[in-house]
């Protein structure tokens, strides 16, 4: 019995003394966690061009719409258009009934003949009353009256060729045409309608080909949208705005043409419009579609994750951790915000920027870069950004993947190594 009680008061004792070792043995620097250096992963800033894009909700809208009514008071005789079909400017819509205007032409016509035949003969009688004034046998009194009935007759041919001509545009109000190119809407009438002026229209045209999407746009981004609307200009109707089509993958490119003289002091935005070519009529009037308006790229702008961002009472900073792996605040400026990236100033190129784990980094502290695996790290994201910085990390670790056999002697024991500790002790 106390052999055994020896032998496990020895065991005992191994175990506690392996344990005192492991905890009390010496730990150089860079090689173990300290006790206060939070783990991190880190984002190396590169400067590229960041192409600066607003979203935005927009609406289709006709560049032209016309209501079709008629001018005058009459019957329709016939309808030579279907709805929803498309027309050109010019082609016959309706046809009124011409029997009252035609026989009205006709008769202004007549007249008008008689009127210049008695105006020929007016010509005539003055010319003899001068020859007759010439041998005295008229007083200048026949002579002057002949003259005036001579122009108060060429006056009256004058005052027919005009009525002729009302004639012949109310004539022509019969025929009802399409005033510009596009599609019809419904129909309102049909053969035997009485239609008159300002009523009801016939029919609605659109144009469809091209189409315009109105969209409003912040009062912020007001002088890059008129720096876009005279690209767009000067370039002769470059891409600039590009919408979604809806319930589809498919994208249309189009240009922006104008920005609205007047700032909305209710909304705080400002109305623009974009032209689209629309031969395939993707785009329908009415609708609303996604948009995103391109208003130009920030040359070689410095660009972290957004969630490297630290917000505190003082403004927003973010931790750069150098070589000696002392995280440091430095305090940035946010310049535009590109998914999960925003673009800053207040830092400087090749920053290594603390990204996960920041929440437990203090200033001026130690942290622990942590790599993650070989496949990660360099593989890009969506936004062609590396997760962790291959350099940094590279470096905090060098130190751990070299070691010398002194080192290694001196290194903390694994897990497993502790669990083996009580059989040497044994």
């Amino acid at each position: 019995m106390k052999i055994k009680t020896v032998l496990t008061t020895l065991v005992a004792l191994g175990v506690l003394g392996g344990l005192v070792y492991y905890r009390l043995a010496p730990k150089e620097e860079g090689e173990a966690k300290g006790p206060n250096e939070p783990g991190v992963t880190l984002y190396t800033v590169v400067p590229k061009d960041v192409a600066v894009n607003l979203n935005l909700n927009g609406a289709v809208t006709a560049i032209r719409t016309v209501d079709v009514r008629s001018q005058i008071t009459n019957t329709v005789k016939e309808v030579r258009v279907r709805e929803g079909q498309f027309v050109n400017q010019g082609d016959i819509l309706f046809v009124l009934d011409t029997r009252t205007d035609k026989a009205n032409v006709e008769k202004l016509t007549a007249q008008l003949l008689r009127d210049k035949a008695l105006a020929q003969d007016q010509d005539r009688q003055f010319a003899r009353a001068e020859e007759l004034k010439v041998k005295n046998f008229v007083s200048q009194g026949s002579v002057d009256t002949s003259m005036s009935q001579r122009d108060a007759q060429v006056a009256l041919v004058a005052s027919d060729e005009a009525a002729l001509e009302v004639a012949k545009v109310a004539l022509d109000f019969n025929t009802i045409r399409a005033p510009i190119s596009g599609r019809t809407g419904v129909i309102n009438i049909f053969p035997g309608t009485l239609v008159l002026p300002q009523t009801v229209s016939l029919l609605t045209i659109t144009q469809l080909d091209p189409i315009s999407v109105q969209f409003t746009v912040p009062e912020s981004q007001l002088a890059k949208l008129q720096a876009a609307l005279k690209a767009s200009a000067s370039s002769e109707g470059a891409s600039n705005v590009e919408v979604k089509v809806p319930n589809t993958n498919k994208t249309v490119s189009g240009h922006l043409y104008f920005v609205d003289n007047l700032v909305d002091p209710a909304s705080g935005t400002i109305k623009a419009k974009a032209r689209f070519e629309n031969s395939n009529n993707d785009l329908w009037p009415g609708q609303f579609v996604q948009t995103k308006v391109s208003l130009g790229a920030i040359k070689e702008a410095l660009s972290v994750p957004s969630k490297s961002i630290v917000n505190s009472p003082n403004g927003k900073f973010v931790y750069v951790v150098g070589e000696d792996r002392v995280a440091k605040q430095k305090p940035i400026k946010e310049l535009y915000v590109s998914g999960e990236f925003m673009a800053v100033e207040g830092l400087s190129p090749n920053d290594a920027v603390v990204v996960e784990g920041n929440q437990n980094v203090r200033p001026d502290a130690k942290v622990r870069i942590i790599t993650p695996g070989a496949s990660k790290a360099n593989a890009p994201d969506a936004k062609g950004a590396v997760t962790a910085s291959p350099d940094t990390s590279s470096k905090s670790n060098a130190a751990p993947q070299a070691m010398s056999s002194t080192e290694k002697d001196k290194a903390p024991l694994s897990p497993k190594s502790d669990a083996q500790a009580p059989a040497a002790a044994k």
